[in-house]
């Protein structure tokens, strides 16, 4: 299947024509047109708010496209690359933290996912298995940049060049918080969060994505959810 591969969307809008990446074409740039803001109310225990957060990976509008990618049609595939690939990169972005290592980790995950679609037995579990490739990604980018070193640094810890910031509205000093306490915790907590509080996934569904059983994907949740809650107590003791 491999053989056959030719840049995704070569030519058509929205994406530009790929190029050999260690054996492979991939697609080199995508066009996204949004960035995810999260916005939290932690009165009693953390609320999230998604209404900003736009078009989270939806299920496939014809199931013939992707029964049609799994007997390698590259044609169908890039179909479901257009249909999917903002909201990818919002996933990657909302675990990642970062614009550039977002970008790279949609890119890998569409490579992958074309590379593996043909193993999937059942069209009806697309969704789930895409988002498991995703979140495979942004792990891997994580994992990678902690291997050059690189410290991340919430942008609303960064000051403006400009000289000082206006005083911030309460729901923009609540996403600083959230933004740079989110940072704090590893890679795995940041991904069940996202996946089920902005993404909207049922345990039943990210045992699925995770491939754990329920009562770890609660166990994790949980886990996760107090180790959130600490780190936005802290942002606002320091800050």
């Amino acid at each position: 299947m491999l053989g056959g591969l030719r840049a995704f969307g070569a030519g058509r809008p929205g994406m530009r024509a790929g190029k050999s990446v260690r054996g492979r074409t991939a697609v080199t740039e995508w066009r996204i047109t949004a960035v995810p803001t999260l916005n939290l109310t932690a009165s009693a225990g953390i609320r999230w708010s998604t209404r900003r957060w736009r078009q989270p990976i939806q299920p496939a509008t014809d199931r013939s496209l992707v029964d049609r990618a799994r007997h390698g049609d590259l044609d169908a595939f890039e179909e479901i690359v257009r249909a999917r690939m903002d909201a990818v990169y919002r996933l990657s972005f909302a675990i990642l933290g970062d614009e550039a290592d977002a970008r790279d980790a949609a890119q890998d995950t569409f490579v992958t996912a074309w590379r593996q679609v043909g193993r999937l037995r059942d069209a009806d579990r697309f969704d789930a298995w895409l988002q498991r490739v995703a979140v495979n990604a942004a792990r891997m980018a994580y994992r990678a940049r902690r291997r050059r070193g690189i410290r991340e640094i919430p942008s609303g810890r960064i000051a403006g060049v400009d000289g000082p910031r206006a005083t911030a509205s309460p729901a923009d000093a609540d996403a600083t918080i959230l933004d740079s306490a989110m940072r704090q915790l590893p890679v795995e907590q940041r991904s069940i969060l996202v996946l089920h509080h902005l993404e909207g996934q049922p345990v039943t569904a990210l045992a699925e994505i995770l491939e754990i059983p329920v009562g770890t994907v609660k166990s994790r949740l949980h886990t996760a959810r107090q180790a959130l809650q600490a780190a936005i107590d802290a942002e606002r003791r320091d800050g």
